[in-house]
């Protein structure tokens, strides 16, 4: 049996990395301490798309979690394999503790079949030793044993809103739990740009939420004007405004709120023209970049970004509005660290099941389920992505397989490979 890995080029090899290359390898070996998950599907969305764009960017580094095979041209020198959050099954384990069958759910590679190697297994977790990554990646180098995973449902349903929404949600909730420690800075009401992403509704939705302990924010979100009727929708934003109307939009104009202005699209004119709105009124308490839904692969910013994260300080409790929108980042791993510090793991534990169990029923109607099952199938959803930009009202389930081997159902797509 081969595998089939989807590789696109690295922005250092000068190769265009809007053209995914399929690599068909031989079926990896398992040494000593390894085990061979056959990665059943995963989910694609904007968020994949910056993994890519920042593959190579020191302070993120997202093409050094998997490598891709050398075969003919491809190299781990000239591409890279996408982190995609998918589920699979251990097909072959060289690991006294991992058996042969078991479900399992991590930051995986788009290909048929992964090769990790081990270092501590616990009741819940599969540790992946990454010596060459920061200590604060942790998150992303656990694989979850889904029999032991109290967030775990087994329907397929299930399986793809849990694909599709918790690496989202979670960097959703902890920002949203950074932000309540501090008291959101003092702010009256939060304004969320690229509000139809599912990172920027996640938090829309956990802002409003958290309305019934004393909170009690305005939450205003900016989009596209094609994207205004599906993000209102959701009746998740108090308003919802497109992007023209920053300058005039009567919500805009109150100078007697305190904004604290969310940046999820990463557009520099976009972030220019809210510094310049808030900059007359000076009303903005803080500016957070918390993603990057607009940014390309091919762009020339995506490897030169400068990240320098705030997700200690959390005493700016009350800070004085201001003209001035200089936006700071956060990076989900550093501050869970902090809590982890803060908080017990049963705590923590505890916070994110109940949290979980809530999105899986308040969320499940939120986007549509498109599966894409063939691996020139797969290569052709990303190459629509990557003409037209994602498509927020559908939540994209990918897999290299023709057929599911989980489900045993998909689109027959003949592979040519």
């Amino acid at each position: 049996m081969q595998n089939i890995s989807l590789c696109v080029a690295r922005p250092s090899s000068g190769l265009n990395p809007h053209e995914p290359v399929l690599v068909s390898s031989p079926k990896p070996q398992v040494p000593e301490n390894h085990v061979l998950i056959e990665i059943d599907r995963f989910g694609f969305s904007a968020n994949n798309v910056t993994y890519q764009a920042l593959g190579e960017t020191p302070h993120f580094r997202y093409f050094e979690y998997n490598y891709p095979p050398t075969v003919d041209k491809v190299s781990s020198k000239s591409h890279g394999l996408i982190p995609v959050w998918g589920f699979g099954t251990v097909v072959e384990t060289a690991h006294p503790h991992v058996p042969v069958n078991e479900r399992v759910y991590g930051y995986f590679a788009p290909s048929r079949y992964l090769l990790v190697p081990v270092s501590n297994v616990n009741k819940y977790k599969i540790h992946v030793p990454r010596p060459h990554l920061p200590a604060d990646r942790r998150p992303y180098n656990t694989i979850d044993r889904c029999a032991s995973d109290p967030q775990y449902d087994p329907s397929p349903m299930a399986e793809d809103l849990t694909m599709l929404y918790r690496p989202l949600f979670w960097t959703a909730y902890w920002f949203e739990d950074w932000l309540y420690v501090s008291k959101y800075r003092g702010a009256t009401g939060v304004l969320i740009s690229s509000a139809s992403a599912k990172t920027a509704f996640c938090l829309a939705y956990l802002l409003k939420k958290r309305r019934g302990s004393g909170a009690n924010l305005k939450i205003i979100g900016l989009t596209s004007k094609r994207n205004v009727a599906f993000t209102t929708g959701l009746g998740l934003y108090d308003e919802t405004l497109d992007y023209d109307s920053i300058e005039t939009a009567e919500p805009l104009q109150a100078r007697n709120e305190k904004w604290l202005y969310v940046d999820v699209a990463g557009s520099k004119p976009l972030t220019e023209r809210v510094r310049k709105h808030f900059s007359g009124q000076k009303n903005v308490v803080a500016g957070i970049q918390l993603g990057l839904t607009t940014l390309s692969p091919s762009a020339p910013a995506a490897t030169t970004i400068h990240f320098s994260t705030n997700t200690s300080l959390v005493e700016q409790t009350d800070a004085a509005p201001t003209g001035d929108l200089e936006l700071e980042q956060f990076f989900m791993p550093e501050w869970l660290v902090l809590r982890q510090r803060q908080m017990s793991i049963g705590e923590i534990t505890g916070m994110q099941t109940k949290a979980w169990r809530e999105l899986m029923e308040d969320g499940k109607n939120w986007v549509r389920i498109e599966r894409t099952y063939g691996a020139h199938a797969v290569v052709d959803a990303y190459k629509t992505i990557s003409a037209s930009g994602t498509d927020p009202t559908a939540g994209m389930i990918w897999s290299l397989w023709d057929i599911s081997p989980v489900l045993g159902r998909g689109e027959r797509k003949k592979s040519r490979l």
